[in-house]
Formats: structure tokens, sequence, C-alpha cells
């Protein structure tokens, strides 16, 4: 009985502690209204947002593509994160991804432990350090969000919170410390990542299959079993999301109101509109019917590989990275169909895939006619610049699936990270929260009813 007294009471006492820790922290000096360029400071604020809606974008994406039975606890592992990281940052993320330098690995907790010295802190170039980090945050909200979808139906929401928490520490910080901090050893490589092709997409994508494999097959995967998605029109919904805030994301990047941040908002959309069409043609080609699913799925995957490249590279070659990132994706997505692996909804295909063709085609088609302060590709003649970023690719992907692999691992240790054959049978929805889905039903004395 005390076992599960703890196990009900140790989320919120741990929360208690923080929000009561926090009372003793005071600000090392005041607000700093330093001199600063307004039409930037609006700019990112606004980028912020947009890359904040991305979440609840994510929780349409993902919630409209599982059985109906487990949509409310698939949108909500992504949704959840919000409030975790939102948390965590303050306290700890944000000074591990950039506070001073420990070898170029992490930052030093101590730097800004729960945001001090953050208000008063020296400008990130025309904004305040604070902006900086809070748009910061927002990348790291929708990371560990990511992961959802390969694990979705089947994992334990305690469990995934405790995977949050621990990937965020363990993983997108030192990620984060060593491509974006001057002193990180990404960075001093010359790897270029303008919005987070390694830092989020690879990582996720990592991480992704790391807890397919730990989770091992749904009931419904062994038994060869079709699970009808929920409802399509959410996945459409959320892919309008995401591409909206992605806006944020690549164009933000830029953290500033500048021609750097224009360029990278149209390679965006162009790679999100060429994947979309290229995924759904490609379908077409080999023999199915265009679908609304397949070119929401590309034009993610356009996303995904246009980021690490979006300030760096020209708007054509944005064509061509949407193009053949969304016909690899498509085929990673084909094979893997044909093996056991039961990555729900695809995350390592197309996030994890899709960022390590955007970070291998930066190192093709990077120019700095397009950015001044990146470096030619090899399309430009400069071949040593792909090979590091083929050289920092795999490192990445080798330190996140392994770190990952981990985490899982000792979460399984702790709680059981997988749901009983009973709760899945039933649906995460009702096991996990008591709540159902019920587009289409009524619900009469806890029996649904069709609602025609």
């Amino acid at each position: 009985m005390s076992k599960v007294l703890f196990k009900q009471w140790a989320p919120f006492a741990i929360l208690m502690l923080v929000a009561v820790a926090a009372l003793f922290i005071k600000p090392l000096t005041n607000f700093d209204d330093g001199k600063y360029s307004a039409p930037d400071i609006a700019f990112v604020l606004i980028a912020s947002a947009l890359v904040f809606l991305m979440t609840p974008g994510l929780a349409f994406f993902y919630g409209g593509m599982v059985h109906r039975k487990n949509v409310l606890s698939t949108m909500i592992k992504s949704v959840v994160a919000a409030g975790i990281i939102s948390v965590l940052w303050v306290i700890v993320g944000f000074s591990l991804a950039f506070g001073d330098s420990i070898g170029g690995l992490i930052g030093n907790p101590k730097t800004f432990f729960f945001f001090q010295g953050v208000n008063s802190g020296p400008a990130w170039g025309t904004i305040p350090l604070s902006l900086f980090a809070i748009f910061q945050c927002m990348f790291a909200i929708i990371t560990p969000g990511l992961v959802v979808g390969a694990v979705a139906e089947r994992i334990r929401f305690t469990s995934y919170i405790l995977f949050i928490v621990l990937f965020a520490i363990l993983v997108y910080s030192p990620l984060a410390h060593w491509t974006w901090h001057s002193e990180g050893i990404l960075f001093k490589m010359g790897v270029l990542d303008f919005a987070g092709g390694t830092v989020v997409h690879i990582s996720a994508g990592m991480a992704a299959l790391a807890g397919a494999l730990v989770l091992k097959r749904r009931r419904s995967h062994l038994e060869h079993k079709e699970v009808p998605p929920a409802n399509i029109p959410y996945v459409l919904i959320g892919t309008g999301l995401l591409w909206f805030g992605w806006f944020g994301f690549n164009a933000g990047s830029a953290l500033g109101a500048n021609a750097l941040a224009v360029s990278a908002f149209v390679t965006t959309n162009v790679a999100a509109g060429s994947a979309g069409l290229s995924w759904m043609f490609f379908d077409a080609a080999r023999g199915k019917k265009p679908s609304v699913l397949g070119f929401c799925i590309g034009a993610v995957v356009g996303l995904v590989a246009i980021t690490p490249g979006a300030g760096f590279v020209s708007i054509p070659s944005s064509i061509f990275i949407g193009v053949f990132a969304a016909i690899v994706s498509n085929l990673v997505v084909s094979w893997k169909q044909k093996t056991a692996l039961d990555d729900t909804l695809d995350v390592f295909p197309c996030h994890g895939v899709g960022g390590i063709v955007g970070m291998l085609l930066t190192g093709v088609f990077a120019t700095k006619t397009v950015n001044g302060a990146g470096v030619d590709g090899l399309l430009y003649g400069n071949p040593e610049f792909f090979f590091i970023q083929l050289k920092g690719m795999l490192l990445v992907v080798v330190f996140s699936f392994v770190v990952s692999f981990a985490i899982f691992k000792v979460i399984n240790l702790i709680l059981p990270i997988r749901v009983s054959a009973d709760e899945e049978e039933e649906g995460l929805d009702a096991s996990q929260h008591n709540e159902k889905y019920t587009q289409g039903t009524l619900i009469v004395s806890g029996q649904e009813v069709p609602n025609n």
C-alpha cells in the first residue's frame, strides 16, 4: 500500500518541492533594459509563439493516426511536455544547453540555475538573453513530444513523463550545447545546423528507434491487424499547424527580422510543398492512390529535412531537398513495414532519416551566397564540409540512440514502462486516463452508442 501511495504522490511532491525552492531563488540583478532591436524582439517573440503552436499541432497530427481508443493518450503525451520542459528549462535545462561550457560537452548547471542572471545577461545579438532562452525552450518542448509517435498505444503515461525529464537532461541539452554553443564540440568541428536537424530531429528519431526496440511490438502488430486512423482530418489540421509553426522554427532561427529570416521562411515552405507532392506522386507511381495521409506525412518530412539547412541553402536547392528526402523516407517506411520493428507512426523513418538526409544535403548545398556566416558545400567545391557534416551526423546518431536506449531500459527498472495486455486491449485513453475519445459517438451509461 505504501509503495502505491509513493507512486501516486511522488510527482506532485517533486513539483511542490520545486515550487517551494523557487521562493528562495533571488534574481542577481534587475532586468537589463539595454539597447536592443525592437523589430528583432517582436519577430523572435512571434517566432517563439509559432514554435509553441507546433506542439498542439503535433498532438493533432499523431492523435489522428492512432486507433480511436488511444487518441487522447497519444495527444497528451506530446502536450504534457510543454508543462514539464517549461519548468525544467528554467531550473537547469537552459544552463546545461547554453551555460559555461564544460569541455565542450555540457553547460555548467550553475550558470543560469533557476534562470538566475538570464534577465540581466548579455544580449544575444540584438535580442535579450531571456528572449533567446524562451525561444530555445520551445525547441526543447517539442523534441520529446516527437518520440511519442514511435511508442504510442503501449507506453505507460507515468513512465513517459520520466522519459521526458531524462531525455531533456541527458540527450537534448548536451546536443544543443554541442551544436549551438560556441565551445560545443560540433560547433568547433564546423558542423552547421541552422534550426535543429541534429538537436531536434535526429535525436528524436533515434530515441524513437530505441523506444520501439525496448517496448517491443503491439499486440495488433504481432497479429498483423490493420489499425484504422481515428481521424484523418485531425492529421490534416495537425499538418497545417506544424507547417505554420515551422516558419517560426526555421525563420525564427535567424534571430532577427532580416533577409536571412526571409530566405529561411521561403526554403521551409518550398521544401514542405515539394516533399508533400513527392510522397504522394511516388506512391501513385507505385500503384497506390493519392492520399491525404501521404501528402501530410511527406510535407512533414520536407520540413524536417530543410531544418538544418534552411538558412544555408538556396531556394531552388530546397526543392531537391524536399523531393529527395520524401522519397528516401518513403522507401524506409516501406522497408520498415516488412520487418518486426513496431515504430507506430514511423517517427524514425520520417524524423530520424529525414533529419539525416537534411544534414547531409546541407553539406552538399550550403552556400555562402545565402549566408556569409556559413560555408560552401560539396556542390560549390568544398567536399571537406560534406564530410564534416557526415562525421557530426554519425556522432549524433550514435549518442542519441545509445543514451536513449539506456534511458528506456533504466526507466523499465524503476517503473513498468509498458501497459499490461489487458490495458492495451482496453485502450490507453481509458486505462491510463479514464477518458474516452467520443468523436462520432454518444456515451450513455458508460456505453458507446452510434451518433447517427
